[in-house]
């Protein structure tokens, strides 16, 4: 295994109510098959795996439950539609069955989901990551179908209104930089659910006069925002939080609520040598050290709001070089 960068840990590392602030991650990728990649997890993490669907494993470890898995829709379709058979035609249907499977192993994403970790056991993640790069998995730049991405679901330290405006005011200045860092396929660049948010609400959300209730936050996000199709995609916080006001706005039953942010990255390079869970959380941990540093946060929101005057042609290269002078001054004062 090759050295891996050190994880950076976010200065609010306490929930609510006070237990250790928890991260989800999912990993999208392929060049495995799903038994090989099952067997290799449990073996890395030391747990047992158990069947809880079709083409969806669980692995019991400590620390809670891993799922592998694989979109099997199309498969599963076969016994929808045709439960029982007469002989010859379900063999007919076996038969379509492994073709499908075959090209699903190949073609749909294969995903790791962890259960929501400690911030302190975060580097788990990392280690499996390069696990699964040393047997085989590969990335989203194999081929131009191989649209994987990685996501983060990073727990809040609270859902105050003031917490949140803070954290999406500092994804909404920092997403140029962050996507430049981390977009390295271009097929991934294709993809709409990778979408930042609409150049009018980050208007509304960077003025420093916005200064709303937490229900007028919400109301606001989803008159902007009624889709999942973003890259800070906020649907399962507002699910958590008041599913009353999301479901008046949003008729999308794949919305599972949950108390975290959900971050979808725009590549998972995963069997790159110059890629690694380590990267893709430091990044990260420069959203979590502006939206905790109130007067730094500030201060990046009159530069944000300068770089959104300028020329198209311009603004994008000349904000991401900003950004690496915004994001070095924020670690520095977040560790110090």
């Amino acid at each position: 295994m090759r050295e891996l960068p050190a994880l950076r840990l976010p200065s609010r590392q306490s929930s609510l109510k006070g237990a250790e602030r928890r991260v989800g991650v999912e990993i999208e990728f392929s060049g495995i098959g799903f038994n090989e990649l099952v067997a290799t997890v449990a073996d890395y993490l030391g747990g047992e795996a158990r069947e809880k669907a079709y083409y969806e494993m669980a692995i019991a470890t400590p620390e809670g439950e891993y799922l592998v898995e694989l979109d099997s829709a199309p498969v599963k379709a076969l016994d929808d539609y045709y439960p029982s058979l007469p002989e010859p035609l379900a063999q007919l249907r076996d038969g379509a069955k492994d073709l499908f499977e075959a090209a699903a192993e190949r073609v749909v994403p294969l995903e790791v989901v962890t259960p929501p970790l400690p911030l302190s056991l975060l580097y788990k993640v990392n280690g499996l990551c390069d696990h699964l790069r040393a047997h085989g998995a590969l990335g989203s730049r194999h081929a131009a179908y191989f649209a994987f991405g990685c996501q983060l679901n990073p727990e809040l330290p609270d859902y105050e209104a003031d917490t949140l405006l803070a954290y999406m005011r500092a994804f909404a200045g920092l997403y140029p930089w962050l996507r430049e860092r981390q977009q390295l396929d271009f097929s991934r660049k294709l993809t709409t659910y990778i979408s930042p948010w609409p150049r009018p609400y980050v208007e509304l959300i960077s003025d420093p006069d916005y200064q709303p209730s937490r229900e007028q936050l919400i109301i606001d996000h989803l008159e902007y925002n009624p889709t999942r199709n973003r890259a800070l995609d906020l649907l399962p916080l507002w699910a958590h939080l008041r599913p009353d006001i999301l479901w008046q706005c949003v008729d999308d039953k794949r919305i599972k609520a949950r108390p975290t942010l959900h971050y979808r990255l725009p590549d998972c390079d995963l069997d790159n040598l110059d890629w690694s869970f380590a990267h893709v959380w430091n990044d990260w941990a420069a959203v979590e050290a502006l939206a905790s540093d109130e007067t730094r946060l500030a201060e990046f929101m009159v530069a944000f709001r300068g770089s959104l005057k300028r020329s198209p042609e311009n603004r994008r290269r000349d904000w991401v070089e900003e950004c690496d002078q915004w994001v070095h001054q924020a670690l520095a004062r977040s560790s110090a």
